[in-house]
């Protein structure tokens, strides 16, 4: 991987990484659909203007329905989850819970592709469900309902991204742009009919009005563009280590800008889970530098 490549990595996951940190500010004074709803039209917005001055069309007709399903399981559903999370979780956490997409999406794998679990994936899978009950505590006496049920939402969304991941490889081929494009939209098609329903009943901080324009032009739009882009440079697996950084900024956002104290259980359970899930996706940080990039024709 050359050193742009390696950059443009690295400020994905920088951006994507505080994409919790922005849902965290303005999830205390924005209802989760009334957010994503603002969060993917601004986002669909952007790539539209990219669309154009690209004169790149986006075929409705020939993968309308493909277009629903990925807006609906890896866009909409998953960004509401982590939403609703955000009131309680901090972000730190919820950037960690995002990692299991992995592990669920192995497991997933082996449920509906009948794919063969080896060892070093059931190894992987153990230590993911460690590291969640690390993270989460394992005194349940201290632990309250409101935790383990937004605990339970950013599992869920993570569950989401990994069938949507399992199922993207099975659909017809559509290229990354047409993909992040039409699933923008799709999901606009599902939160603007509800998204009124949860206005907000008076006005927002300015602190907030900039984490909902930041979670939609820069953690939407823009973010998907670099991911594609990193896509059609490096190829799909080396790209997708970028969930592997995404807990680093996301705890380090946290930290820096939020305050949030990283405690000796963040440590531990983020570790394990990163571990879990190197293991089940066969990630090798050496042979993804030393991967040749791949020839665009």
């Amino acid at each position: 991987m050359s050193f742009v490549n390696l950059s443009k990595l690295i400020v994905l996951a920088a951006i994507w990484g505080s994409s919790f940190l922005f849902m965290r500010v303005a999830a205390h004074e924005v209802a989760p659909p009334f957010l994503i709803a603002l969060r993917v039209g601004l986002g669909a917005l952007l790539l539209v203007a990219v669309a154009l001055w690209q004169r790149k069309a986006l075929d409705i007709r020939a993968h309308w329905k493909h277009f629903l399903i990925l807006g609906l399981l890896n866009t909409a559903v998953p960004f509401t989850l982590f939403a609703f999370a955000a009131q309680t979780l901090p972000a730190s956490l919820m950037s960690i819970l995002n990692a299991t997409a992995p592990i669920f999406g192995t497991v997933i794998s082996v449920v509906w592709l009948r794919t063969a679990m080896t060892w070093k994936s059931g190894l992987g899978l153990v230590l993911g469900i460690a590291g969640v009950a690390i993270l989460v505590g394992l005194d349940t006496a201290t632990v309250s309902p409101g935790i383990l049920l937004a605990v339970g939402a950013g599992l869920a969304a993570g569950f989401l991204y990994g069938l949507a991941s399992v199922y993207a490889k099975q659909a017809k081929s559509v290229d990354g742009f047409s993909n992040a494009h039409g699933s923008l939209w799709a999901a606009c098609l599902f939160m603007f009919p509800v998204a009124p329903f949860y206005a907000p009943a008076v006005a927002v901080s300015v602190p907030v009005i900039w984490s909902i324009v930041a979670v939609g032009i820069l953690c939407s739009g823009i973010a998907y563009l670099l991911y594609f882009n990193l896509i059609d440079q490096i190829g799909a697996a080396p790209t997708l280590s970028v969930g592997f950084l995404i807990p680093v900024f996301g705890v380090l956002w946290g930290a820096l800008i939020l305050h949030e104290p990283i405690g000796l259980q963040t440590v531990l359970g983020g570790a394990v889970v990163l571990v879990g899930t190197a293991l089940i996706t066969g990630f090798n940080p050496l042979a993804m530098i030393r991967r040749k990039p791949v020839s665009i024709s």
